[in-house]
């Protein structure tokens, strides 16, 4: 099982999502800024280093958010979504094909990741006006 970590980042009542590049599996479709957690690498530091290396910010990884296993036909993640706050700066597309800062209710208008399906739920639940 390969261990994935993505953050959750507000600004104000909107939350960050990002369009994966065309030539990566489950190209084109949303997600939430993040990736694997290498061998060494707490889940916090995967998290700040993949930020930077895809958005070129510096985050404050807070409490979890949810946590999901996910099994794709090449791969099984388990998912750990933190909240996560930019520090300073604003994100940058240094990986993906687009970003968006969306409210809970414009969710169904995005084609998610599979793995994201049950967390997405989860916002428009907790989040949102769902």
């Amino acid at each position: 099982m390969t261990e994935v970590v993505a953050a959750l980042i507000w600004k104000d009542d909107r939350f960050l999502i990002c369009q994966r590049p065309p030539h990566k599996a489950r190209g084109l479709l949303w997600e939430f800024v993040g990736g694997k957690v290498e061998k060494g690498e707490t889940k916090a530091d995967a998290l700040i280093r993949e930020c930077k290396e895809e958005l070129d910010i510096p985050i404050e990884v807070g409490e979890v958010f949810t946590e999901v296993t996910h099994i794709y036909s090449d791969i099984t993640v388990h998912l750990t979504l933190f909240y996560a706050r930019i520090l300073k700066g604003t994100p940058k597309m240094l990986e993906h094909m687009d970003m968006q800062w969306i409210l809970p209710e414009e969710i169904p208008f995005y084609k998610f990741c599979p793995a994201d399906v049950e967390i997405l739920e989860k916002i428009q639940k907790e989040c949102g006006t769902a």
